[in-house]
């Protein structure tokens, strides 16, 4: 299973053929992301990520409580012993 989650953008960039990209934290975990589909992006927005692609960009309050339910899934895992991280 896929899933598309949540991050925040830390900085913007072009790479070589103009394209948008991006700096992306998740929970500390910074990757490059293209943001070819979300043009309106700014640093500080929270986007859906899947598969190195930002694919639009969330609501501040709908974003930390995505990340605050995935974070609940991995207390509950560690508790019963599963240490994934989510």
């Amino acid at each position: 299973m896929c899933l598309a989650v949540p991050g925040k953008v830390i900085s913007l960039s072009q790479d070589e053929l103009g394209w948008r990209q991006g700096k992306v934290s998740f929970g500390g975990v910074i990757k490059l992301v293209s943001l070819a589909y979300v043009p309106a992006v700014k640093v500080g927005d929270y986007v859906i990520v899947h598969a190195g692609f930002a694919l639009s960009i969330l609501e501040p309050q709908a974003a930390e409580e995505t990340l605050e339910y995935l974070n609940q899934l991995t207390q509950m895992e560690k508790k019963n012993g599963n240490n994934q991280s989510y």
